[in-house]
C-alpha cells in the first residue's frame, strides 16, 4: 500500500487549486493500492491559498505569514493515516514543501532549488517509509 500526494492522483488540492495528477499514481488509487493525502488541506489550510516555501526551518507563505503548524498539524495527520492503512511506501510531489523529497525550493520564491526534504516526506523518512517523487 502506498501512500500518495493528492495533487498527483488527480485531486484539486495544489495551491492553486489544480492538480498534478499522473497517470501511474492515479492507476494505484484506483486499483486500490493507493491512499492520496494533501498534507496541507488537513492541516487546514484552504485551496486555494498563498504559495509556500521552507524559510529557515519554518513554512512562509509568499505573503509573510507563518503557516508552519498547519503544515507540522497536516503532515502528522497524513501520517497517522499511513500507519492506518499499514503504509511504509510513499510517492510524493517533487519540490513541495510538504512532500518534497532532496530538493526543495530555496525560501526565496526564485524556483531555485536546495537540498531538503518537505516537513511530511521528513516525517515519513524519520518512520523509515520508502520514498520516491512522480
Amino acid at each position: 500500500m502506498y501512500i500518495v500526494s493528492g495533487c498527483l492522483a488527480g485531486l484539486c488540492c495544489r495551491y492553486d487549486g489544480g492538480d498534478n495528477a499522473d497517470e501511474k499514481v492515479v492507476r494505484l488509487v484506483a486499483e486500490g493500492r493507493a491512499v492520496p493525502v494533501c498534507p496541507e488541506q488537513l492541516g487546514g489550510l484552504t485551496t486555494p491559498r498563498p504559495p509556500c516555501e521552507i524559510v529557515g526551518g519554518k513554512v512562509v507563505s509568499d505573503e509573510g505569514t507563518d503557516v508552519t503548524g498547519n503544515f507540522r498539524r497536516g503532515a502528522e495527520e497524513a501520517l497517522k493515516l499511513a500507519k492506518l492503512v499499514g503504509s511504509k511506501k510513499a510517492i510524493l510531489k517533487a519540490r513541495s514543501p510538504s512532500c518534497g523529497i532532496g530538493k526543495i525550493y530555496d525560501g526565496r520564491f526564485s524556483k531555485n532549488l536546495i537540498d531538503g526534504d518537505g516537513l511530511f516526506a521528513a516525517m515519513l523518512r524519520e518512520e523509515g517509509f520508502e520514498l520516491q517523487t512522480e
